[in-house]
């Protein structure tokens, strides 16, 4: 009997509500800004020498809260230097959002910002329809290849529109992280329906070792309170399975044998640790930074 799990990407609007709910209840924001405020400097230190314009692409990046933080430090890096931020995402809702939160934030001079609609294969297929490769000073994606066709492929697109003195910034989970433990074991049960696949900074230095590129990583410790998901009929905690599994409804909808090992399975070290009667998810991340 074909199973009735379905893909939680195939319903935007829960996919988004599980994804805000995520970062609400994990540290991922906070891991990012602590490396935007302690690494992040050094890695930027040389991208815009000598130069009167510094041009950023953001990759998938969502609702602006990382890309306004990555913008300040280079602001501070290059005062008075133009900035031109160009946003690729493909959720209108996202663009919204991003919209909104660079009409509120007030250190923004010299900054222009330009937003695509689209996904990274759009704007590559755009760009080449156009017969343009715009160069770039900094490239990031962030917790964005999971829902890409071909990973070594757009990696190779988008390193080849570094500038010479460029970076490509890339933040993944871990290849330490609980979400590699579950998804090695059990990924290949959930409905991905071709719309997103699970990668890790293991696979992906893999991928840049066999593409011959230099690299650097950088481990950010980061945890996920899913004591809600053990609480039957949970409303959080049932949001939050669908975003671990990236299946909709997964606590409805999977088969009951399925449903009580990945219950087990997110009690272990693998996966979380359990600390004052709470259980905490390893969310750790992996930031990659790719020379030109």
């Amino acid at each position: 009997m074909a199973s009735p799990m379905r893909s939680l990407l195939s319903d935007p609007d829960r996919y988004l509500q599980s994804f805000r709910l995520f970062l609400e209840r994990s540290t991922e924001h906070q891991s990012m800004q602590e490396f935007v405020e302690r690494q992040l400097p050094a890695v930027i230190a040389s991208i815009g020498n000598g130069k009167s314009t510094i041009n950023v692409l953001s990759v998938g990046g969502g609702a602006g809260e990382m890309d306004l933080q990555i913008l300040s430090k280079i602001r501070a890096r290059y005062p008075g230097v133009t900035i031109n931020n160009d946003v690729v995402e493909p959720s209108a809702d996202q663009i919204s959002k991003y919209k909104e939160r660079v009409a509120q934030a007030s250190n923004l001079e010299n900054i222009k910002f330009t937003w695509h609609q689209e996904t990274a294969h759009e704007y590559e297929s755009r760009m080449n329809a156009e017969k343009k490769t715009k160069k770039w000073d900094f490239i990031h994606m962030i917790q964005m290849l999971y829902y890409v066709k071909d990973i070594p492929a757009t990696l190779r697109y988008f390193h080849s529109l570094l500038e010479s003195q460029g970076k490509l910034l890339i933040i993944l989970v871990s290849g330490n992280s609980g979400w590699e433990t579950l998804w090695k074991k059990y990924g290949s049960l959930f409905p991905l329906e071709d719309l997103c696949s699970f990668v890790s900074s293991a696979d992906l230095s893999r991928m840049l070792d066999s593409a011959g590129l230099k690299y650097q990583l950088y481990e950010l410790p980061s945890h996920m309170d899913i004591t809600s998901c053990f609480v039957e009929g949970d409303k959080n905690g049932e949001l939050l399975l669908d975003f671990l599994t990236e299946t909709l409804d997964f606590a409805k909808t999977a088969p009951p044998e399925l449903k009580r090992q990945l219950m087990e399975e997110l009690r272990k070290p693998g996966c979380s640790e359990n600390r004052d009667g709470k259980v905490f998810f390893n969310n750790n991340l992996c930031v990659i930074v790719v020379e030109p």
